[in-house]
């Protein structure tokens, strides 16, 4: 399942964004609870003040009656209730509810103190305020108190914060929308790029072409357009590749078609076997022309995979060769030499493109090698590396011409040998694929050639 790059962004964006929502909403509901707390408790002082200011000593007694204002404060559309009381200075309730309690702290005159209690099983948030009372004695301080259940708070506060959460939400909203239009507007050199490479034909790999590109895409379009290029070099060589084998491969195939015709028109026995012998020998060529193009292919496949960290022991698989290959040099009667090193000789690089390595520079010393010469394998490890020698006294390259071996279907005399050109390609295809080094030089007796590979070591 494909993640949209536009829906992260904005995951990235309003997460916080609504982190940051979530802890202002627990501030705003405590906030909003304080302010709810300080309402109330101005009512109540405002209420035990309006009781404070009736107060009269008459007939003996403290008078105090309640005004109607004096509760109309608390009217809103919660069924809270409202306890008061009046306490005269021998602690006696002049009027109110007993079970209203005084504050343990003692209060100065025409001061208040709020405290929480609880009346008739419900817990309230009270008042006491203390008022100076002329008397025939002189003054006496009496206690009035005020006290209100709290549903009215708590709704009030409930209210406040419900307002504020939507005010949030709804600026969240706002900053989503507005988040999610400016991500479309920036992606839209993004999208672009996208339907530009969705209208490009089929195979078309010339380089994108976009005006007004962002900095941050410079990079991908310049990487697409390398690409490209590079691709377009692969598949130019890919395309040759092949005009160059259907070349190769049409010669043997049309003379094996002449070799046959004659085979069958001829009636004498000799002349038939000349050319049944001739078939055979078009065959193998062909053959090996189909084997080196595999070996060619394989080469290329490896190379995507550079240095994967295969090692292998370069002294074994040269014996395995030379084995292999001793009877073709028996045949030819070439002294087919082998100088191995004193250690076990372990080099980076795989099986594959090890033996195929040696399979071709051998192959190719005994190709061009005249009967009765000499072909010398030789292992020297050294500091930087291990190289592998292989030398002949056969006619050698030209230094001018060595760099040309190197290519495919180069041939340096079509005439002397039925080589196809593709031996040294595939060795240096082999090499490049497990960073290993191969040069061209002449042997120190001066006549042939030396192949020389340079391996890296294996780690110890």
């Amino acid at each position: 399942m494909t993640r949209s790059l536009r829906g992260q962004l904005l995951a990235w964006v309003m997460l916080p964004l609504a982190g940051a929502v979530l802890i202002e909403g627990v501030v705003s509901l405590r906030n909003s609870q304080a302010a709810a707390a300080v309402v109330q408790d101005r009512l109540l002082l405002g209420s035990a003040r309006i009781v404070a200011e009736q107060l009269r000593f008459e007939d003996g007694g403290i008078q105090a009656p309640v005004p109607p204002a004096a509760l109309e404060l608390f009217q809103s559309g919660s069924a809270d209730m409202v306890y008061y009381r009046v306490v005269a200075a021998n602690d006696q309730t002049v009027t109110g509810y007993p079970e209203l309690v005084l504050p343990d702290t003692h209060l100065q005159p025409e001061t208040s103190q709020f405290f929480d209690a609880v009346v008739r099983e419900q817990p309230v948030r009270a008042v006491a305020y203390l008022q100076p009372v002329l008397t025939e004695s002189g003054l006496q301080l009496v206690h009035v108190q005020i006290a209100q259940t709290l549903h009215g708070r708590d709704a009030m506060a409930r209210s406040l914060w419900g307002h504020a959460l939507v005010q949030q939400l709804i600026t969240l909203a706002l900053v989503a929308l507005l988040v999610w239009v400016g991500l479309r507007n920036c992606l839209k050199p993004l999208l672009m790029l996208r339907d530009a490479v969705l209208r490009r034909r089929p195979g078309s790999l010339k380089p994108l072409q976009l005006a007004a590109v962002p900095g941050e895409l410079s990079p991908l379009v310049d990487a697409i357009n390398e690409y490209a290029l590079r691709l377009e070099k692969h598949a130019s060589m890919q395309e040759a590749f092949i005009q160059n084998a259907a070349h190769q491969l049409r010669t043997p195939l049309t003379l094996l078609t002449t070799q046959v015709s004659y085979a069958v028109r001829t009636v004498e026995p000799q002349a038939r076997g000349e050319s049944l012998s001739a078939i055979r020998r078009t065959v193998q060529q062909a053959s090996r022309l189909v084997q080196q193009l595999l070996s060619l292919s394989n080469a290329q496949v490896h190379g995507d995979s550079h240095d994967n960290g295969d090692t292998g022991d370069l002294d074994s698989v040269v014996r395995g060769v030379l084995e292999d290959m001793s009877g073709r040099a028996q045949s030819k009667d070439i002294d087919l030499g082998f100088e191995g090193a004193a250690t076990q000789c372990r080099v980076r690089g795989h099986a594959v493109a090890l033996r195929e390595i040696v399979v071709n520079l051998v192959d190719n010393a005994i190709r061009y090698t005249p009967s009765g010469g000499v072909v010398t394998t030789r292992i020297v490890p050294g500091p930087g590396g291990v190289k592998l020698t292989i030398e002949d006294d056969g006619p050698g390259i030209a230094p001018e011409q060595r760099e040309k071996a190197f290519q495919r279907f180069y041939r340096i005399d079509d005439s002397d040998s039925d080589g196809c050109g593709l031996g040294l390609a595939i060795v240096r295809e082999f090499a490049q694929s497990i960073d290993a080094r191969i040069w061209l030089s002449t042997p120190a007796s001066g006549r042939g050639l030396s192949a020389e590979v340079e391996f890296r070591p294996a780690p110890a």
